[in-house]
């Protein structure tokens, strides 16, 4: 199994849909011993239901992950209470719905920072912090998830594109810097999936029919494979790569039309 023995931190799992939840199913399955963060005190009993499958996992309450004070405690509870990690995967993004329905040109300030800071701050703040607190073993691997918005226009993404564009840049710094330290860096860019997420994106089933017609294997992508990509990359079999957007799309970055 590529994640056995590992303990893997999954941040912004909430619920069965999301791609966080193909994720943890794909390391679990692959033998990693799980650990959460989540939104909201209120969600603790659905969350633990949720993860209750994964045996042995824990789950921790983080109710601002672009905050650097509250990452900074729930990360050291963390390590307190499970020792040094493996991994982290970074799945937190969201920017305002008049943002995404708008056109981007009328994109506020505070919308702007918001997407920013939630969709890519708070993974630069969390490898910050995970290396502050000394809690990565030698090895480990981060891992964040982006989408083809960040390079192209898609109706409807508008300021969350340019977050994910923000994100990407920030993998590449975050991998020279931590390469150092044998730790490596990257991202997941995922087909579309009908996340929770997603439902803010406008016309999004229109993004799907168009996938599925255009895309090399003239399919969408699932949760679970877009997990076992991401496992992949938390294991010693990636070991040679670091700083890098893997697409795992069917295929459809590369075309043209």
């Amino acid at each position: 199994m590529l994640l056995e023995n590992k303990k893997i931190l999954i941040m912004g799992i909430r619920n069965k849909w999301s791609i966080a939840y193909g994720v943890a199913k794909s390391a679990y399955e692959n033998g990693a011993k799980l650990l959460f963060t989540y939104m909201g005190e209120e969600n603790k009993d659905k969350i633990k239901e949720l993860i209750s499958e994964f045996k042995g996992s824990k789950a921790y309450v983080l109710d601002g992950a672009s905050e650097d004070e509250l990452v900074k405690e729930t990360f050291t509870k963390i390590k307190n209470e499970n020792g040094k990690i493996d991994g982290i995967v970074h799945a937190i993004a969201h920017a305002n719905t008049e943002d995404l329905h708008n056109d981007f040109i009328l994109t506020s300030k505070e919308g702007f920072s918001h997407a920013n800071d939630v969709s890519a701050y708070s993974f630069v703040l969390a490898a910050r912090t995970a290396q502050e607190l000394d809690m990565l073993n030698e090895n480990a691997s981060l891992v964040t998830l982006t989408y083809h918005g960040s390079t192209k226009v898609l109706d409807g993404y508008n300021v969350m594109g340019v977050a994910k564009a923000a994100l990407e840049a920030s993998v590449r710094y975050l991998a020279d810097n931590l390469g150092k330290k044998e730790i490596r860096v990257n991202a997941v860019s995922a087909g579309p999936i009908k996340t929770l997420s997603a439902k803010g994106i406008k016309d999004f089933s229109s993004i799907l029919t168009v996938v599925e017609e255009k895309s090399p294997l003239h399919r969408n992508v699932t949760t679970t494979q877009v997990g076992n990509v991401a496992t992949f990359l938390l294991s010693s079999m990636s070991d040679a790569i670091t700083g890098q957007v893997i697409y795992a799309d069917s295929g459809y970055n590369i075309m043209g039309v």
